[in-house]
């Protein structure tokens, strides 16, 4: 109908069509977008909304696979990968119980320290628990998760281990639920609100090849580590997945400057033979009455001069050019697959040659951001979860008594995670910037004994420790911990043992009764006790200049 009506208001009035048809264009551009049209440019984009699990399930195992390659030959993907486990777990995490008494506290510390031995955390007894969170983060940037099994045996300090399980061992050909009401979709059983009840494992002989049935493990004793980005994600997708294909591309280009380069150091040589004319019908030619050489074997070496059979002519093989923008094309491949993970150049590379602090610190501030996600779930998912219950078994098995716990559970649960401290970068610019954080309020001691990976308590008891013994040997210290003097750090208390003559008094009190206009500590009739009497080699009216 616009059409028709158009075309008779273009015949009548050809200035109106136009004017028409600019208003009609200019509407279709504010409701079209660039990304969405299907243009000469954009012609091979094609793109699908699907939910998150149709989306994956199809490329999951290829990334994986890729992502696992990468991991085994590429130094770009594991410098990602360091920098993760460096800055995510690094040292591992202290445990602080925050429970209301102190000794059950202390109770619950030496515990965990002696737990988190392989000995006692891991079923197969090969990894301390520092070591498997490392390989938990590692898991979850290559293959996108990692399940942990709750196993209830003995041989250890508590009834409690972990079992590290691959997100391969989910049973992806599970169809039949174990709840009827359930669905399985990708080895998981779902229920209605697709929250996961149950995992179906499969299982294999020592071979390794074998498969039998696969075995249900409820939801509440599997701990699953993985990064949900979509509301409709089940499973996990590889967290390298939008930089593998860039990775490859720059080992690839490496792979072929490399040969480049090794193809441009060879010399080659190859010697062009002409067919001597022979017997004595030649015209023109003198016949060398030398005997032919042979050119098998011989090699050529510096300062050599070699005559060569008549007529034989050389024909360098010197292949020219170099890879001259190498480096600056890794730079700019490297800065992209940091980016793409949200890290910073220097992060990945290791290279601080473009840096100063400033630059450097701004670099650890945003790469720290990007961190604190994969810290927050590692907290959350895998030590919360693992810490719980073994306050939980440790109450079933005695070795916590604590009356009135399955009344108030959460009340024992409470704790946090103290971080490794972090080495300085400048010093003396960190120490001076966290004094004057300290001293204007802007950070208090926990923060900063938190920042140090030491509990405020514990540094406080530790630093009197040090004063007191230090005092004992006849030694202060003060000036070297707080910079202070002896007399600045002793307390008011002990001075007035050690001198109550050198207690200042109150000018208004005056020292007792003491008469209007009399200075203070002065008797009536008498001298001031710091000012030799007048006739003493000094006139009266004078000013003491020496006292």
């Amino acid at each position: 109908m616009s059409n028709f009506l158009d075309n008779i208001i273009g015949f009548i009035s050809p200035a109106a069509g136009a004017r028409r048809e600019a208003w009609r264009q200019y509407l279709d551009e504010q409701r079209h977008y660039d990304a969405g049209s299907y243009d000469r440019l954009n012609a091979g984009w094609v793109a699908y909304n699907q939910s998150a699990e149709q989306t994956d399930r199809y490329s999951r195992d290829t990334i994986r696979a890729r992502a696992r390659d990468l991991e085994r030959n590429s130094d770009m993907a594991n410098s990602i990968i360091g920098a993760y486990r460096r800055n995510v777990v690094g040292h591992g995490w202290t445990l602080r119980a925050r429970t209301s008494s102190e000794t059950l506290n202390k109770k619950i510390q030496e515990a965990w320290a002696e737990w988190c031995k392989r000995k006692n955390c891991d079923v197969t007894e090969t990894q301390s628990f520092n070591q498997m969170l490392r390989m938990a983060e590692r898991r979850k940037k290559v293959d996108g998760g990692i399940l942990f099994k709750k196993c209830y045996t003995g041989g250890g300090l508590l009834p409690f281990k972990l079992q590290a399980l691959e997100v391969d061992e989910l049973d992806t050909g599970r169809v039949a639920p174990h709840n009827p009401k359930c669905r399985v979709i990708g080895g998981i059983e779902l229920n209605t609100y697709n929250k996961p009840v149950g995992y179906w494992i499969r299982q294999y002989n020592v071979d390794g090849f074998g498969q039998i049935d696969p075995v249900y493990v409820p939801a509440k004793d599997i701990i699953y580590f993985f990064t949900k980005d979509r509301p409709s994600q089940v499973r996990e997708m590889s967290d390298l997945a939008p930089t593998i294909t860039r990775v490859r591309d720059a080992n690839e280009f490496m792979t072929a400057v490399s040969v480049k380069e090794r193809i441009a150091a060879c010399l080659a040589v190859f010697v062009k033979k002409i067919i001597p004319t022979t017997g004595n019908f030649a015209r023109g030619i003198n016949q060398d009455s030398r005997p032919r050489e042979d050119y098998d074997g011989k090699r050529i070496s510096p300062g050599m001069i070699k005559e060569l059979n008549a007529g034989d002519e050389i024909q360098v093989v010197n292949p020219t050019g170099q890879a001259t923008d190498a480096a600056s094309y890794i730079k700019l491949q490297q800065r992209l697959i940091g980016a793409g993970q949200g890290l910073s150049y220097e992060a990945t590379s290791r290279d601080m040659s473009q840096s100063n602090y400033s630059s450097a610190r701004q670099g650890i501030i945003e790469d720290g951001q990007t961190y604190i996600e994969d810290i927050e779930l590692l907290q959350e998912v895998v030590m919360d979860e693992v810490y719980e219950t073994f306050i939980i078994s440790g109450v079933l098995s005695g070795l916590f008594n604590i009356p009135g716990f399955w009344e108030d559970k959460q009340k024992y649960f409470k704790h946090e995670w103290v971080a490794a401290p972090k080495k300085w970068i400048d010093p003396g610019k960190e120490a001076t910037a966290t004094k004057i954080a300290l001293q204007t309020g802007q950070k208090t001691y926990q923060q900063i004994a938190a920042e140090n990976g030491k509990d405020w308590k514990e540094q406080i008891d530790e630093t009197v420790a040090v004063l007191e013994y230090a005092r004992e040997k006849g030694l202060e210290m003060g000036g070297v911990i707080f910079d202070r003097t002896e007399a600045d750090l002793t307390p008011a208390d002990e001075k007035d043992k050690q001198d109550p003559a050198a207690v200042p008094v109150p000018a208004d009190q005056g020292g007792g009764n003491q008469p209007p206009g009399q200075p203070a500590g002065q008797q009536p009739g008498n001298q001031p006790a710091e000012q030799p009497a007048a006739g003493n080699g000094q006139q009266e009216g004078e000013s003491n200049k020496g006292v």
